[in-house]
């Protein structure tokens, strides 16, 4: 990779290339859970910072600065047609436009040529997205993870100082399953699923209309096991859905701006046989990555890959990186970026994009992941993410139902 590609793919603030293709998909601003005992939220999206914030007839996301003195609006009064200004008391709506003024004359022409940067932002799933992008807006896409009835859900979260594409490019890299997972998981902690230390056979990367397939099949498999002939999406440009038998999860991982990403694990459980409780509010929980000493913490699946992510450094430097045959589906990943920021940069409409009205988006996904089945389901909440879960005892009452 080229000095100037390296830049091209990481740098991700207004008016650079990446930062052009990414504003183009709807992203992930808050957990609605987090706005129940504050109805605002500082955020930093894109290298913009910004407020969310709950009103009325939903949510806002504005952008920090009060257009009047340049007071941060995560301190301001939530009203139900917007939010004010904790300085001098001036409301703005979701779209930005100034409502009042006061001390200002109720007539000041200021009414009419003042605004807020704004952006629209819609709730679903538990999460709260934002479109940063030009108008008009696409659909935000109701992916099934997000939209299924009859399910349980949670959200993990995790801010992680390091560039969004190390992160992302780890969805296109299937041998580091074996080695992160099998081996080196083995080497820290007793008990890790043996599955993980299968070696792959074969891999294998299809594009599709929202992003990439990734399939393997490993030693002692065939291409009749669902991890080839279903497999799992990379969704352009910035999630993975991955899942096991019972949980569907998207990994988003949120640009926040060059050195900084959001990483959201947001988990949906629907069993067989089962009909899930009802969620008041889907809950949203920190994951734990660093101890009291500041080590990483690398015993479970997901802190090994923060591991290997942090450590590459906050840019990874790719110019100085080597290669084999076994990353094709990285060079696949980065092929496709470069192509989309080109058709970007061409006035077109880049992959994956929805504009159709659409229901619930199916995605294709293996039901019976390593052919593990429910025991590799309850043995991958305590050695991942989900350990840290508030739901993690109900969810394995409901699996033990189910069974």
């Amino acid at each position: 990779m080229t000095e100037h590609e390296q830049e091209l793919l990481t740098r991700v603030g207004p008016g650079t290339p990446m930062g052009d293709l990414l504003r183009r998909y709807w992203q992930p601003v808050a957990a609605a859970a987090e706005l129940d005992a504050k109805p605002t939220k500082r955020m930093r999206l894109l290298g913009e910072d910004l407020v969310v914030f709950r009103h009325q007839g939903g949510y806002g996301v504005v952008a920090e600065r009060c257009p009047h003195r340049g007071t941060s609006l995560a301190q301001g009064i939530c009203e139900p047609d917007g939010i004010r200004c904790a300085y001098h008391g001036w409301k703005f709506a979701p779209d930005g436009r100034c409502l009042e003024a006061p001390p200002e004359p109720p007539d000041t022409p200021l009414l009419r040529r003042v605004r807020a940067v704004a952006y629209p932002a819609q709730e679903l799933g538990g999460l709260v997205f934002a479109y940063l992008g030009p108008q008009p807006a696409p659909q935000l896409p109701r992916w099934d993870v997000l939209a299924w009835d009859n399910a349980l859900r949670d959200i993990g979260q995790a801010m992680l100082p390091c560039n969004w594409l190390q992160i992302m490019e780890n969805s296109v890299d299937p041998h580091h399953t074996e080695w992160l997972h099998g081996h080196h998981l083995s080497h820290v902690k007793d008990g890790a699923p043996p599955q993980y230390l299968r070696p792959h056979r074969k891999v294998g990367f299809d594009l599709f209309e929202y992003g990439i397939m990734k399939r393997r099949v490993l030693e002692g498999g065939s291409e009749e096991d669902d991890d080839w002939a279903v497999g799992h999406p990379l969704l352009f440009p910035n999630a993975l859905r991955v899942g096991e038998h019972g949980r569907s999860r998207l990994q988003i991982r949120v640009p926040v701006d060059d050195t900084h990403t959001w990483h959201l694990w947001v988990s949906c459980y629907r069993l067989p046989g089962i009909t899930m409780p009802v969620q008041e509010r889907i809950p949203v929980y920190d994951v734990p990555w660093r101890d009291a000493r500041g080590e990483f913490i690398v015993d479970f699946v997901d802190g090994g890959d923060i591991m290997a992510w942090v450590t590459q450094g906050e840019i990874a430097d790719r110019t100085r990186e080597t290669l084999g045959s076994s990353d094709q589906g990285i060079a696949l990943y980065r092929r496709l970026l470069l192509e989309q920021v080109g058709r970007v940069r061409a006035g077109g409409e880049p992959l994956g994009v929805v504009r159709r009205e659409h229901g619930i988006l199916e995605l294709p996904q293996e039901r019976n992941k390593f052919g593990g089945g429910a025991e590799f389901l309850l043995r991958s909440i305590e050695n991942g993410h989900g350990r840290h879960s508030p739901l993690k005892e109900q969810v394995r009452a409901l699996l033990r139902t189910s069974a």
